[in-house]
């Protein structure tokens, strides 16, 4: 069994607004092992970003407040100060953001960018940091690094800028990468690249990464388990090819129906999950997905379902999943759809 590197327990993370307490992520519990890919997934405001911006404590937390567990090698990152967080930050734990061009410093060149955390973490020389650029701009695939490490991000295509913002994150080898959707807005090729950028890096550093997207497509590529968020819950989790051929909640087996086929009858319908995701500050009582689900009834409007484990690789919160299963086995499932 490889090394446990995260281990996140019943985290919940409050922000305080001007309508009161809004809790953004609820109850959310997962392990990640040295050296394993692991996918986060769900609808735009599901709470995947603020599930893993809470795991680096980037939120002002005058405005925000955490309760559970994140324990890395071991340690509470909770228990920590703010100022030793700051050296867990793009040393042992490193995250690459959405869009690199505002993550990256636009008054600074690529190189400085680079260079700084290996300074500032790993006490290089300024000659020492610099090499180190060049080295990680070359292993990201960038040409001519020797002149692009003197460049600004303006200057940089935005696979380039993508490939630089990695190089950065990199740059002290962390033991565990955080990607929140780093392919999105990048062309089909470049998205390509980047991938397999990230999945030779994940096996010569062997590095645990969280790799947050909405496309399915790219987990059933890239990753080894996936954890389905919805409403800043888990409601499923399993390893890639589980979920993929026998999803077991409602919301999961949506997001796979919604999935275009490249085969079959052109003229059918997309199939859709009904409804919107509800505001976090008018959540249902019940079951989070209880006003857009087929299988809902009284029970799933009133109780919380809990994250139940089904088997050695899988879990669901769901009360009717076992019905699930046995419609699907007698061959008479059907996905949730207008």
């Amino acid at each position: 069994m490889t090394t446990e590197l995260l281990n996140v327990e019943q985290l919940r993370t409050h922000f305080f607004t001007e309508k009161g307490t809004v809790t953004a992520v609820d109850d959310v519990s997962f392990t990640i092992h040295e050296g394993e890919i692991v996918g986060l997934v769900g609808e735009s405001g599901c709470g995947k970003s603020v599930t893993s911006q809470s795991i680096m404590r980037l939120y002002d937390e005058y405005m925000v407040e955490y309760e559970g567990k994140i324990e890395f090698n071991g340690d509470n990152l909770l228990n920590y100060p703010i100022k030793k967080m700051q050296k867990i930050r793009g040393d042992a734990i490193s995250m690459i953001f959405q869009d690199p061009l505002s993550s990256l410093n636009p008054v600074f060149t690529i190189g400085k960018q680079i260079a700084e955390p290996l300074m500032l973490h790993h006490k290089k020389s300024k000659k020492e940091a610099y090499e180190r650029a060049v080295e990680l701009l070359a292993l990201t695939g960038i040409p001519s690094p020797e002149k692009r490490v003197h460049e600004y991000p303006h200057q940089l295509s935005g696979g380039m800028r993508q490939r630089a913002m990695i190089a950065v994150t990199l740059a002290c080898e962390p033991k565990l990468l955080i990607a929140d959707e780093p392919t999105t807005a990048l062309d089909v090729t470049i998205q390509a690249q980047i991938l397999n950028l990230m999945r030779d890096l994940n096996k010569k550093l062997q590095m645990g990464i969280i790799f947050i997207t909405h496309d399915l497509g790219v987990v059933a590529e890239l990753c080894d388990r996936v954890m389905v968020m919805y409403l800043g819950q888990i409601v499923e989790e399993a390893d890639v090819k589980t979920l993929f051929e026998k999803p077991l909640h409602p919301y999961t087996r949506g997001l796979i129906k919604s999935i275009p086929q490249m085969t079959g009858e052109r003229k059918l319908e997309l199939s859709v999950i009904k409804g919107n995701v509800p505001s976090l500050t008018n959540k249902p009582k019940g079951c989070r997905f209880s006003t857009r689900c087929e299988f809902a009834d009284e029970k799933c409007l009133e109780e919380m379902p809990p994250l139940k484990t089904h088997s050695d690789t899988k879990k669901v919160r769901c009360w009717h999943y076992e019905e699930i299963i046995a419609r699907e086995e007698g061959g008479h499932v059907h996905a949730s759809s207008t």
